[in-house]
């Protein structure tokens, strides 16, 4: 689905940037034990079952290989499409789902955890987890305490990319903090150029931005609150980064083409009209802007460049999307090759390869082929507990991820009118007590 499924594609990112080369692989101290001994799985097929396709099924099926190389395994590969639900839906009633299904929104690990199509992770795959993740990466992938999947993959969503000659034409610097970041728009409009384009077509990136500003301002505990519906949405935490947003989108010369433009331009048209076109000054969202800017003819680190979601409170914000695997046969094969993902050096073998960012700590960014992975990476590492997911996929998808209902419309209704924070306030709390019931 939408975010998640562009997530991490930077292909071109890493060609373009891979000044420093790949590095020989690095286990650091403390990292946990290479898993499942060499050619113990001979004669056993597993199937997997994903979303991804053109280089992300590639660069999978090269992890794969080496799995099947260590144990004697074959692994065979099934496309899920768009619709990962849809695919697997009927395969899980008509008793032959695939071994391992790598799910892009931990809302379905509850969903399938709920009708009881899922396997518990072993204690060795447990133990992986345990060393190599934070808790909270494992409670992702928990349903009820009971922990059923891996997070395997991640997408960073706290940047913010612009185009370098906007920024030296309007003698600003990248901000650090908010405010910073309003003046620095004003200080661009000035110069005659739009500072943003919004992606408002397409309301995941609204509820990206959104996220951003809410885990910076209200914490990761009010941010961990708010995804669960254990603090309502008209919460004052809400107001407060509805109204730094507001700063924003309530000036129309901060939006290329004004809200009402803003809301008739989807991603990647966002990225575009900032680089190729040279229409703005900077696009808000994930690292895989980076493969459209390059497509753009932009050069990365060059005129396309980005810095950190600035800090609208106390904390540095750092949202990642992700994909979780999880089994769906109790199955040797399936628990083992749970067990290589998990790992260290499941991770590494990935980590070479180009458009993955890993979520597991003992990865070491030396392992990524460009300069900016590795960069990324030890974001994500240095984040600790601070990090979290993406709130829009934790959410029941009828409220945080339908086009047209639910947030994605409502923060299109915000852009349109953000004078009236209450009422979108008491629509987003109508939307999610449905949602939540």
């Amino acid at each position: 689905m939408r975010k998640t499924i562009a997530a991490v594609t930077t292909a071109g990112l890493a060609l373009a940037l891979a000044a420093c080369g790949e590095s020989t692989p690095t286990t650091p101290a403390g990292s946990a034990s290479a898993p499942a001994a060499a050619k113990t799985l001979e004669g056993v097929t597993i199937e997997v079952a994903a979303k991804w396709t053109g280089a992300e099924q590639t660069n999978f099926q090269e992890v794969l290989k080496a799995f099947e190389a260590k144990t004697g395994a074959k692994v065979t590969y099934a496309s899920t499409g768009e619709d990962t639900g849809a695919y697997l839906g009927p395969r899980i009633e008509g008793g032959n789902p695939p071994d391992i299904a790598i799910l892009p929104q931990p809302g379905l690990v509850q969903q399938y955890a709920d009708q009881k199509a899922l396997k518990p992770l072993t204690a060795e795959v447990q133990k992986q987890i345990d060393d190599n993740y934070t808790p909270y990466w494992k409670e992702l992938g928990s349903a009820d305490g009971q922990a059923y999947g891996v997070l395997v993959k991640a997408a960073h969503k706290s940047l913010i990319w612009y185009r370098d000659q906007a920024f030296q034409d309007a003698g600003v610097q990248p901000p650090a903090t908010w405010d910073d970041l309003v003046k620095a728009a004003q200080a661009i409009a000035d110069s005659g150029t739009p500072p943003f384009s919004l992606c408002g077509a397409s309301g995941w990136t609204l509820t990206d931005l959104f996220e951003n500003v809410y885990l910076s301002s209200a914490g990761p505990e009010n941010y961990t609150k708010l995804s669960k519906h254990e603090i309502p949405w008209t919460d004052p935490s809400v107001t407060t980064a509805l109204e730094k947003i507001g700063q924003l989108v309530g000036k129309k010369e901060f939006l290329l083409g004004g809200s009402s433009g803003a809301l008739q331009t989807d991603f990647p048209t966002c990225v575009t009209q900032v680089y190729g076109q040279d229409k703005s000054a900077m696009v808000i969202e994930a690292d895989f802007v980076g493969t459209t800017a390059e497509e753009s003819g932009a050069k990365l680190g060059e005129e396309a460049k980005y810095f950190p979601f600035p800090k609208a409170g106390d904390t540095e914000p750092v949202v990642l999307g992700g994909d979780i695997a999880v089994a769906l046969k109790d199955s040797k094969g399936a628990m083992a090759l749970l067990e290589f993902l998990a790992s260290s050096e499941g991770g590494e073998i990935w980590a070479k390869l180009p458009g993955y960012l890993s979520p597991n700590r003992n990865v070491s960014p030396d392992n990524y082929p460009a300069e900016l992975t590795k960069q990324l990476a030890q974001t994500i590492i240095s984040a600790g507990d601070a990090v979290r997911y993406d709130m829009s996929d934790l959410a029941p998808s009828a409220f945080g991820g339908t086009d047209g209902k639910g947030q994605w419309k409502l923060l299109q209704d915000f852009v349109r009118d953000p004078s009236d924070i209450k009422g979108i306030q008491t629509k987003l709390e109508a939307e999610a007590k449905k949602a939540w019931k």
